[in-house]
């Protein structure tokens, strides 16, 4: 099933002013498709997942460049970082526009190796799994999400409404296309085989893992606090690592696109606020097949049933910024007398305030800590909380409910 991504207008104009392109993501959320779907008959397509093609880039980059000229697509090149200094001097002597397409499944080392060869000389972009929007064929119609009336009544006639069940379902099954788009496909068993495989093939290569199974319990531990507070000491212990060991694993996870870190916000005036991380899966599927719950209806009625929607609710707001090519200036506020608000988005200078809350009757205790937001001396602009309510409705003059069927 073909579903049109957020993400074509601004990779269009991107490769229009770039030599080389970069998507980087974790597996399996489509970046390989996406350009496949773009190639042109004079665009060859070659993947490093090959082991004689990664062994002729490794091992003979000059020719591995003369056998595959521009332009083309380059599958993983994290595999071959040998390739970019050879990339950069093709592009040197053509200077022409949109000649390499590359993709990449470990954002750090890529991304580093990109930032060192070819500054200047790549548009880099992220992605994601499917938003929401783009699953409803919608995806063009998305734009950055800010939390202004006109945004949230121009959703709401795009997007529909979602029922409660409807709405664990999607959350309960990921974002990943093979099973968003695929009703038959057995979640679990894609679930399964995504760990074993993310095991073997990159975590195995970037962390030289010696025991799966303390793994698979770090990997657990991490996901049971998806939309809480990083406490790496708390995940070392329970999945019985060293907390040096567990804090190199959640900088891989983060690097592969598996988990997302919420900064806080904070200044050299508001000292007194906490400066952890706040950590969420970027793909409510795995976490929800991490944690064991077996069923939409299950997830629904658990204990951690808020935070995970708090973390869908996070990473469709992300989509709807990275998939338009933009930096996202997010970060949450938590001080130490335990006042909190779940995300800040700073736009332009203006802070736009959002509570995430599983309830369908919200009021205005829930904004209370908003007003910690003076002390700032920056603007305040248009906030709300995004609940389970049916249609956005005023709770003060500048707040508002909003509909989570409208992220």
């Amino acid at each position: 099933m073909m579903v049109s991504r957020t993400l074509e207008g601004f990779f269009a104009k991107a490769a229009s002013q770039f030599p080389v392109m970069l998507i980087t993501g974790a597996r399996q959320v489509g970046k390989t498709t996406f350009l496949q779907n773009r190639i042109h008959e004079d665009r060859a397509y070659v993947t490093l997942d090959d082991p004689l093609i990664l062994s002729l880039a490794k091992s003979d980059p000059a020719l591995f460049m003369q056998r595959f000229p521009p332009p083309v697509l380059i599958d993983e090149i994290q595999y071959a970082p040998e390739l970019l200094p050879y990339i950069k001097m093709a592009v040197d002597r053509r200077r022409e526009p949109n000649l390499y397409w590359l993709t990449g499944s470990q954002q750090f080392h890529v991304m580093k190796g990109a930032s060192e060869s070819l500054a200047g000389r790549v548009g880099i972009v992220r992605m994601l799994g499917l938003s929401r929007s783009e699953c409803m064929g919608q995806g063009t119609q998305s734009t950055p999400f800010l939390p202004i009336p006109e945004e949230i009544d121009r959703r709401a006639g795009l997007f529909g409404s979602l029922s409660l069940q409807e709405l664990f379902t999607v959350i309960w099954r990921g974002s990943f296309p093979a099973v968003a788009l695929h009703q038959e496909v057995d979640r679990d068993l894609f679930y399964s085989s995504y760990v074993q495989t993310y095991l073997q093939r990159d975590i195995r290569d970037l962390a030289r893992v010696g025991d799966e199974m303390a793994f698979l319990r770090f990997l657990r531990a991490a996901a049971a606090r998806s939309g809480n507070l990083l406490n790496v000491a708390e995940v070392a212990r329970d999945a019985d690592v060293a907390p040096n060991t567990a804090k190199n694993w959640f900088s891989i996870l983060q690097a592969s696109g598996i988990v997302y870190l919420l900064e806080p916000y904070y200044t050299n005036i508001t000292s007194r606020l906490v400066k952890s991380p706040k950590l969420y899966f970027l793909d409510t599927g795995l976490c929800a097949w991490l944690t064991e719950w077996s069923s939409p209806e299950t997830l629904l009625a658990g204990a951690a049933s808020g935070a995970i929607l708090e973390t869908w609710i996070m990473t469709e707001i992300l989509k709807s910024w990275w998939h338009n090519g933009r930096n996202t200036p997010f970060y949450f506020y938590r001080d130490r007398d335990q006042k909190e608000i779940d995300l800040l988005i700073i736009q332009d200078g203006t802070i736009y305030p959002l509570e995430f809350k599983k309830t369908a009757s919200p009021d205005k205790t829930a904004i209370r800590h908003f007003q910690v937001l003076e002390k700032l001396n920056k603007p305040i602009g248009p906030g709300g909380i995004i609940c389970l309510a049916q249609q956005s409705l005023p709770l003060s003059e500048s707040c508002s409910s909003i509909p989570v069927h409208v992220i």
